[in-house]
């Protein structure tokens, strides 16, 4: 497929908006338990949400950017009963909100008893942190099925697709926490940054299977199959057109098999190796601008495994147009 850069950041700012949401609120569960020092004025979790929110922002203003008419962009909420684009486009907005208000919950400092489970009694940052999280989870769901439904693109139709996503989202989002929490919360770098090397570590294990079962894939279609004809030689020899089309430009990327090669060892090296590397470095030697490079290197490798997402996707079509392919 043919890689669209507004979709590369909207799915990786999105992400990062999202796991650093799971991080704050994650913190918060663990204070809540007596397990965690608890930041007291709230300050922390306010701009922490200020900046997940920025960031989903940030995704959402991308994704008009792959729209042919922006101005109708509100249509696409109307098949939610079938289409996972359509959850999505409700469920970001949704969620958004609920980052929003759990960050003004906090500057503000609602924390009178709201529901009460058992010997629990939950304020209404609690309360909003659990709603935000199932929505969090949700909109990780819509995102990965709209490729993970795709039953004729191979490279995406496995449950490893919703299950990369979740991860890699969420460890870019621990890994920016520890980041952030440098200067807002300098008792909470080492919870955050040990968090991020094990949902980065994981995500390793199921970002190399998936590369591992694509490796294995065989094509279902053949070129015989794509233009109906059973002979056992076939060569196309031109393209049938003098010019381009939607076809020869939106399903494939055109670049070479030895350029996506390249591209999977960098992001693996981007998005796994030298994270893991500098937050054990800057955990180990509280040097904190390690853990600064950690997000941003990790955010440059999320942006060139989101490339090589899109374009290892062999669409059957490229079967036809053998010459542009």
């Amino acid at each position: 497929m043919h890689p669209a850069f507004s979709v590369i950041f909207l799915t990786t700012l999105i992400g990062a908006g999202q796991g650093l949401f799971l991080a704050l609120y994650t913190g918060q569960v663990y204070a809540f338990f007596h397990l965690l020092p608890e930041q007291a004025d709230g300050g922390f979790y306010a701009i922490g949400s200020l900046i997940a929110l920025l960031l989903l922002i940030g995704g959402l203003v991308a994704s008009f950017f792959h729209l042919g008419h922006p101005e109708r962009a509100w249509r696409s909420a109307a098949k939610w009963r079938t289409s996972w684009l359509s959850r999505e486009v409700i469920v970001l907005p949704a969620f958004m909100g609920v980052v929003f208000l759990y960050g003004v919950a906090h500057s503000l400092g609602w924390h009178a008893p709201l529901v009460t489970l058992g010997t629990l009694t939950l304020d209404a940052t609690m309360v909003l942190g659990v709603l935000g999280t199932l929505l969090c989870f949700a909109l990780f769901i819509c995102t990965a099925m709209i490729y993970a439904c795709l039953k004729f693109l191979q490279e995406w139709h496995s449950p490893l697709t919703v299950v990369n996503y979740l991860l890699l989202g969420s460890a870019s989002g621990f890994t920016l926490a520890t980041a952030y929490s440098v200067y807002a919360a300098p008792d909470l770098v080492g919870f955050y940054g040990k968090w991020a090397m094990v949902i980065t570590l994981l995500a390793l294990v199921t970002r190399a299977a998936s590369l591992a079962r694509n490796a294995r894939l065989k094509p279902k279609s053949t070129l015989q199959t794509a233009i109906g004809v059973r002979h056992g030689q076939i060569v196309q020899k031109s393209q049938g057109f003098m010019g381009g089309s939607f076809n020869t430009r939106e399903f494939f990327h055109g670049k070479g098999a030895a350029l996506l090669r390249s591209v999977k060892w960098v992001f693996l090296v981007l998005v796994f190796a030298l994270p893991l590397l500098l937050l054990a470095g800057g955990l180990s030697s509280s040097l904190s601008g390690l853990l600064f490079a950690a997000f941003l290197v990790q955010y440059m490798g999320l942006l060139a495994e989101r490339w090589f997402f899109f374009a290892q996707a062999n669409h059957p079509q490229n079967l036809y147009y053998q010459t542009i392919s």
